[in-house]
């Protein structure tokens, strides 16, 4: 979010009597429920025409929300000693293991926190080809999913990997669990990600969209779910949830592809980027790297299982 930008959707049954502070966080992946609570106190947030009331306010069906995030005011991101679990680093760039709920970067309600302003305590200096508010960011993953994203610490770094990226030549690869059991072993599903012209807080298969593609396999067979393995051709914002969702098939924990009164209390999609390979943008060397899913991941996952 660069610019003042205002969003409009249409409250359905599935988030009908949720309060709307709570409803806005987790549509609004890159802002704060405190963030949102601020807006709502300052009017910038109306419900059928009128100013929200209050940020406790149940939602019924069928009413209109509308929300308009100012724009922000440039500001350099700032060096945090928070914790990271570094997978790989020297001196061109490092890859890590971001945690489930922490934003890559600094966004309209969050200057602070994120993976950048760790980044930078932890290196020193990032690439800044991405300007001062996303310096060493050449991909990202949404706040909501773990896994290894690459980041650049000098700009040569940064520009030999964003080849790749535009290339489509990274491995980046996923696990997942989604609603319902898919019928064949493997597919494809292929479709161009744009806004949503219905909801502009959701991403949708549109014309005219940006060409998207995403090949799945199954990985575990469930009772009720499939936990899957993707992988993607490209990178468009929430490729991996709204292709599964458009096959019927959303993931679980997703509260904006998929029903909002899900099975299990989450914090957040079950996706989880686990793969990431690519060319060493200085050495030329081919490198992979794994990681784990998150403690929230396996226990679900063997909650699942237990349910025959």
């Amino acid at each position: 979010m660069s610019e003042a930008e205002r969003y409009i959707f249409e409250i359905d049954e599935e988030h009908a009597g949720l309060r709307a502070d709570s409803v806005l966080s987790s549509l609004l992946e890159d802002c704060s429920r405190n963030y949102i609570q601020k807006l709502i106190a300052s009017g910038a947030v109306t419900l059928d025409g009128a100013p929200l009331a209050s940020k406790k306010e149940k939602l019924s069906a069928g009413q209109s929300v509308s929300v308009l995030i100012p724009e922000p005011e440039p500001c350099e991101a700032q060096p945090e000693d928070i914790p990271l679990d570094v997978v790989y680093e020297d001196a061109d760039l490092i890859v890590v293991n971001k945690p489930k709920g922490m934003v890559v970067h600094p966004a309209a309600g969050n200057a602070n926190g994120t993976l950048v302003n760790a980044l930078l305590f932890h290196c020193g200096s990032l690439s800044s080809v991405n300007g001062v508010s996303r310096p060493g960011i050449v991909h990202r993953i949404d706040k909501d999913t773990s896994g290894l994203l690459v980041c650049a610490k000098s700009d040569a770094a940064h520009r030999g990997l964003s080849v790749q990226l535009a290339e489509h030549s990274m491995t980046r690869r996923y696990r997942a669990v989604c609603f319902g059991e898919l019928r064949e072993e493997r597919g494809t599903v292929v479709g161009p990600i744009g806004r949503d012209p219905k909801n502009r807080l959701k991403m949708a298969i549109v014309q005219g969209g940006k060409d998207a593609v995403t090949h799945w396999s199954v990985l575990t067979r469930l009772r009720g779910f499939t936990e899957l393995t993707a992988v993607l051709e490209t990178g468009r914002t929430h490729q991996i949830r709204v292709h599964m969702a458009s096959i019927h098939h959303p993931l679980l924990g997703d509260l904006i592809y998929g029903p909002a009164k899900q099975p299990y209390k989450l914090n957040g999609q079950m996706l989880h980027a686990g793969v990431l390979g690519f060319v060493h943008p200085v050495t030329g060397q081919y490198m992979e790297f794994e990681a784990e899913p998150p403690a929230e991941y396996t226990e679900t996952l063997e909650k699942l299982k237990r349910r025959g």
